[in-house]
């Protein structure tokens, strides 16, 4: 956030990390299908950094693993995340950048859907109608200032 900017959620919840997942001897096993699940889906997203605050995505309880849903077998990954305000002028950006990530991450044949967790975000319909649109997410993914802040959200930070 610039200097001068009032932030929208001032003073927000911060919630502990969950673990790391532990790899197994089958997780490394190149011979052993493996099938992408929640967690691998939760452990991607989890580290994105919120627009506004230098918390994660996970610190804020934006995205949680109870709201990830994969099935490898029909190709498809469906995302809730919960803006930390009801009226959060970043959830678009928010959801955009959980998109990039899924779209960065996994083989071309997932079907990726990112949305407000119902009940939580005064314009949720605009919001996921925005995310549900390819033409609109690659549009937003053209605008060069837009992406910079996109991949600033993306960025590796130490936890």
């Amino acid at each position: 956030m610039s200097g001068g900017t009032r932030l929208e959620n001032a003073n927000p919840l911060i919630f502990q990390r969950s673990g790391e997942r532990l790899l197994t001897d089958t997780d490394e096993d190149e011979d052993v299908a493996d099938p992408i699940d929640d967690r691998e889906i939760f452990d991607l997203i989890r580290s994105i950094s919120d627009p506004e605050h230098p918390l994660s995505l996970e610190e804020l309880n934006v995205v949680e693993q109870m709201r990830v849903n994969v099935n490898d077998e029909e190709s498809t990954v469906s995302v809730e995340f919960t803006p930390t305000i009801p009226h959060c002028s970043m959830a678009t950006l928010i959801g955009l950048s959980i998109k990039v990530k899924l779209l960065r991450s996994l083989p071309d044949r997932f079907k990726i859907d990112v949305h407000i967790t119902p009940g939580t975000h005064a314009s949720e319909d605009a919001v996921n109608k925005q995310l549900a649109d390819k033409e609109r997410v690659a549009a937003a993914l053209e605008n060069s200032q837009l992406l910079e802040v996109v991949n600033q959200c993306l960025s590796t930070r130490t936890m």
